[in-house]
């Protein structure tokens, strides 16, 4: 695999392999493209009760105002990007800016490389080290695409276990429970 460079990911762009909207040519880098954070974030609302994989949790959503939102060490809060993509025929990967990260910040615990076929807004899982200032449409990571070996038999979207596919603006919370089974005595 190798990955994207401007130029090629402008040319997947004009030939719909690859969509991003809203698209600004200033946000193109050499090989990646800066994806902003948008304006709501959420978290599991139930802080005490330990998180269950097999049981879907309730979360509230955290409007960042203009003044900006303190992230606190110890929270994990769910985000979105402004952008909604696309990607057809190449991997696409989300990294973590370093001027970010320079102050503490991981956008994705372990989601940061998606499948041919997604299409929608990323959720991030951003967590901090340190308290932490953020501001809505800040550029928050690097989205950047890989060539695949091939056409996959089955694009992420025709999958029945897709459920993260067509994620409108807000971020989602995880659905590992649909996998499962609700109250499935399974392990996964």
């Amino acid at each position: 695999m190798s990955v994207l460079v401007d130029r090629d990911v402008l040319n997947a762009v004009a030939g719909g392999a690859i969509v991003v909207d809203p698209f600004d040519p200033k946000c193109l880098g050499t090989n990646s493209y800066d994806v902003h954070l948008a304006p709501t974030l959420c978290v599991y609302a139930d802080r005490e009760t330990p998180l269950d994989v097999r049981v879907p949790r309730a979360t509230r959503d955290l409007v960042i105002p203009d003044s900006g939102l303190v992230l606190e060490p110890g929270e994990l809060y769910l985000a979105s990007t402004v952008e909604y993509t696309e990607s057809h025929e190449h991997v696409p990967m989300l990294n973590g800016r370093s001027s970010l990260g320079r102050l503490g910040l991981s956008i994705h615990v372990t989601a940061g490389t998606g499948d041919v076929g997604f299409c929608g807004h990323w959720t991030m899982e951003l967590f901090v080290i340190r308290r932490l200032r953020v501001y809505r449409g800040i550029p928050i990571g690097q989205l950047l695409w890989m060539t695949a070996s091939g056409a996959p038999d089955q694009p992420y979207g025709d999958k029945r276990s897709a459920k993260y596919n067509h994620a409108d603006s807000l971020p989602q919370a995880s659905l590992l429970h649909e996998e499962l089974g609700h109250g499935s005595k399974r392990g996964g």
